[in-house]
């Protein structure tokens, strides 16, 4: 099995790659969603995440824009929210990857993956990039997103340029749709060969 871990800032299009590649058959884990999952409406971290940040869930689960008011800016509360979520993440996946054994390639969708080390646990990475203006303009057309908010976002995150360099593999996504799948299916031929699948 070949580990793929794919990655990007924010509003580079991940989501919409990821997407690509589950088309093609490839499993993909997806650790927001594992992280929605775990701070969800019953979710396993709900009670322990009140129990560091108080008022910060609620029926539903995690209220995330609070969560995220209690620790952006503040390291050492993210220091201590990470320390609860990113070992359970870590249970998740190996769960996922337990699940599909006998694939030849799956699919770590992981938007901090360099900055939490988690490029050492891949065979490759592939980075999904957009040129600045193009991410700029995505990510602020986002309901409830400020200019503030999106700038403290990038400061927790590798600078785009450097992501690219130390990638395998570099997706765009300031182009058509149909550009940047013949990059995704180029990059699974490269890994286990165009038939696969």
């Amino acid at each position: 099995m070949i580990v793929l871990g794919l990655t990007g800032s924010i509003g580079m299009g991940k989501s919409t790659v990821a997407a690509m590649f589950t088309a093609r058959g490839i499993p993909v884990f997806d650790a927001d969603a594992a992280v929605h999952r775990l701070q969800g409406k019953d979710g396993r971290l709900v009670s322990e995440i009140e129990a560091l940040f108080p008022d910060t869930t609620g029926p539903q689960g995690v209220n995330r824009t609070a969560l995220g008011e209690a620790v952006l800016g503040d390291d050492a509360q993210l220091k201590r929210l990470e320390a609860l979520v990113h070992p359970a993440v870590a249970e998740e996946r190996e769960a996922f990857l337990g699940q599909h054994e006998h694939a030849p390639l799956v699919l770590f969708d992981i938007p901090l993956l360099f900055e939490t080390g988690g490029n050492t646990r891949v065979d490759k990475v592939a980075v999904v990039s957009a040129p600045p203006d193009v991410q700029r303009a995505r990510v602020l057309a986002r309901p409830g997103m400020t200019e503030a908010r999106f700038a403290a976002i990038l400061a927790r995150q590798m600078p785009d340029a450097e992501k690219r360099a130390r990638a395998d593999f570099v997706i765009a996504t300031d182009c058509s749709l149909d550009d940047t799948a013949r990059a995704v299916d180029a990059v699974i031929a490269c890994l286990i060969g165009p038939d696969s699948r």
